[in-house]
């Protein structure tokens, strides 16, 4: 996508199985429209991310951190008057089928990217499916106004982005997902720091 001169720009990164990119709804694409920003989108492989900078995934976390993530899920969730499975039969799961899938989507057009992110991290936190199922990903291209072909479109470019995607946000400081980056290195980690990014754009803070 061409960026627009002066304009702000948020560099996104995020993961399709993400259960607080889910949380994060599409409320980054409301921020975007109120400050005529831009949005990169770069879908990652979010456990390859906590490797790389100093994290660890869920499993393998101390009970007590594994337990406060559930409280805090459920609490978040009710907040934001979204449903949420916090047992999905579908997690983890592979990524990148549908990392590839919003690549192709983003590059062909058509449709809206923020409705996209949503529908696939919704229908693994929400509605109980697998994100790494060709019908599945189709259905989500389908519900944000893109080509359900795209499933199966530009594999081999998605590939080569996805893993760029990676490089990019462990250069940019980034280490988990949702991510917002502005300003080339205003970072604002999780759904619950929105308000701080619509804040900064705003020159509040």
């Amino acid at each position: 996508m061409r960026r627009r001169e002066n304009l702000p720009t948020i560099e996104y990164y995020f993961s399709v199985i993400s259960p607080y990119t889910y949380l994060a709804g599409e409320r980054l694409s409301d921020i975007a429209a109120r400050h005529s920003a831009d949005i990169i989108y770069r879908p990652l492989d979010v456990a390859a991310l906590f490797s790389r900078t100093g994290g660890l995934v869920p499993k393998e976390r101390h009970i007590s951190r594994r337990e406060y993530r559930l409280q805090e899920l459920t609490r978040q969730a009710k907040k934001l008057a979204l449903p949420i499975n916090l047992n999905p039969a579908h997690w983890p799961t592979n990524q990148a089928p549908a990392s590839y899938a919003f690549i192709a989507a983003k590059n062909n057009g058509g449709g809206d990217l923020g409705t996209l992110v949503h529908a696939m991290t919704r229908a693994c936190w929400a509605e109980d499916r697998n994100i790494a199922e060709d019908d599945v990903i189709r259905d989500c291209l389908t519900a944000a106004g893109f080509d359900p072909a795209l499933a199966a479109g530009g594999l081999l470019q998605g590939a080569e982005e996805y893993a760029a995607n990676l490089e990019a946000a462990v250069n940019a400081g980034a280490f988990g997902a949702p991510f917002y980056i502005v300003d080339g290195d205003q970072r604002f980690w999780g759904q619950d720091r929105l308000d701080d990014l619509d804040a900064h754009l705003s020159g509040a803070l």
